[in-house]
């Protein structure tokens, strides 16, 4: 996956503050993504790996999963918003936005102004707001308008979907929207202007290798998902580490001690977190439990 896909995809709730979109995803028509169980004698977790944005016409709910979502009395998201949209937009606003930012094309090397200056008048985004964005902030901002024109809605993702048809099911996040966009702010100005550059390199062919991810999604193959992730080491250290092991070491933490909590539980969350080394599967294993795959 690339490192714009990596960024967005966790994120994907936030995207609609910023103008949202995604890379745009073949047609598929039938889906069987990768489910886990993990349980002990009263309670069970169901791990299911997520993608945020999606075609209207993938049909991904299988006989298994509705079983086990029927079953579970809670449902366990990356993070759950902020029902009203003022209240999503201040929030993003306080920790997006600061006095005396330097312009947004000079916090890129002179050899990367040009590819920004025509990735901002794609955008249609206006380069003052663009300006006042902490970088981290302009970068997602610009990433979520590469593919506007796709047709993809947040409304066709996986957890709106799971969000809409809870019914009385308690929907809880695993982080708050604060610290979901406080892993981006909290990075050191270096490290966000990485990501900027990264946009610019990777925005030329990303809807190809999102195609990729989508597709080892949908099949199920959770080997090929776990590639499309293991360009970790294109990151900085500061950016894995917030992104990914900080994260998936915290969901496994949450998930063992909710073993103490009877019930059922579907946990939803972006199927890369899922996948491969130092996933959440993964790191729940080393500490000796039993994560059974059942889709």
């Amino acid at each position: 996956m690339t490192l714009l896909s990596r960024l967005l995809a966790p994120f994907a709730p936030l995207l609609a503050l910023i103008g949202g979109g995604c890379a745009a995803a073949p047609a598929t028509t039938e889906a069987r993504p990768a489910m886990w169980q993990v349980a002990d004698e009263d309670t069970r977790i169901f791990l299911f790996g997520t993608v945020h944005l999606l075609p209207e016409e993938t049909r991904w709910r299988t006989p298994a999963f509705d079983r086990a979502f029927a079953a579970a009395d809670t449902l366990v998201l990356e993070v759950d918003l902020p029902a009203d949209p003022q209240a999503q937009a201040s929030r993003y606003a306080a920790l997006a936005t600061s006095p005396g930012l330097p312009p947004l094309i000079e916090r890129v090397p002179a050899a990367e102004r040009p590819a920004l200056a025509r990735l901002i008048a794609q955008s249609r985004l206006p380069e003052a707001s663009l300006n006042a964005l902490e970088t981290w902030a302009a970068a997602l901002a610009l990433g979520s308008t590469l593919y506007v024109d796709s047709g993809l809605k947040p409304s066709a993702g996986v957890e709106q979907v799971l969000k809409g048809a809870a019914g009385a099911k308690r929907i809880i996040g695993l982080e708050t929207m604060e610290q979901q966009l406080g892993f981006f702010d909290m990075l050191p100005e270096e490290a966000q202007r990485g990501l900027l550059s990264g946009l610019l390199e990777e925005s030329q062919g990303a809807e190809g290798k999102f195609e990729e991810m989508i597709a080892a999604w949908t099949s199920g193959d959770t080997a090929r998902l776990a590639e499309t992730y293991e360009d970790a080491e294109g990151l900085s250290p500061e950016v894995a580490d917030a992104l990914l092991a900080r994260r998936n070491a915290a969901w496994a933490t949450w998930i063992r001690q909710r073993l103490d909590t009877p019930g059922t539980v579907m946990v939803a969350v972006g199927a890369g977190h899922l996948a491969g080394e130092g996933s959440v599967v993964e790191r729940l294993e080393r500490q000796g439990l039993t994560v059974r795959r059942v889709q």
